[in-house]
């Protein structure tokens, strides 16, 4: 359904160990409804995605955590990889990112691993969510209420297990960001 997000600035917060499949595939999907989606990290220059262990293709960074303005976006996506996901939540600049999206109500997608983020930005308490399942013990200790499902939508917050889970992930995303699109008031 191409033109569904009509030109909405996205990032997607990423780093090197990014799952690529994870960055890839939700890219697509906000491409094809029509979003502008951004790479924002940690430093400038490029990231090197991983397929599970193995290294995988890089991706040029439009933007650096650090100085990147929320206000810019209407939304966040948080792919995910251990090795993303980990270095993603000890930056204090990108969790005060991440924050600043739940702030300002804005819908925010995180699978995988991603939502150690979230647990960092102490956002999670009182949501319900998944995760990859390793994630569980600590979402719930953060007080999240876990559950295992393919994709979970509590308020603006999408959460998925893993890369089997993309499709509805992806469609998620889409809906839930157009939603959100139309709640927004004419410039």
């Amino acid at each position: 359904m191409a033109g569904e997000l009509n030109g909405m600035k996205v990032a997607v917060l990423a780093t090197d160990g990014v799952e690529q499949v994870e960055l890839d595939r939700p890219w697509q999907a906000l491409e094809e409804a029509g979003a502008e989606p951004e790479l924002v990290s940690l430093e400038s220059g490029s990231i090197t995605a991983y397929d599970h262990i193995d290294k995988g293709d890089t991706r040029k960074v439009d933007a650096v955590v650090s100085s990147a303005d929320p206000d810019a976006y209407g939304a966040l996506v948080l792919p995910g990889g251990v090795i993303n996901g980990d270095f993603v939540r000890a930056d204090s600049d990108a969790v005060a990112f991440v924050t600043s999206f739940f702030d300002a109500g804005k819908p925010v997608a995180a699978i995988c691993h991603a939502p150690w983020v979230l647990i960092e930005a102490g956002v999670v308490k009182g949501r319900r969510m998944t995760s990859w399942p390793s994630l569980q013990t600590d979402l719930r200790n953060a007080g999240a209420d876990w559950v295992d499902e393919e994709v979970v939508v509590d308020g603006n917050l999408i959460t998925s297990r893993k890369p089997d889970d993309l499709d509805a992930f992806s469609a998620a995303i889409v809906e839930e960001f157009a939603r959100e699109d139309e709640e927004e008031p004419a410039v």
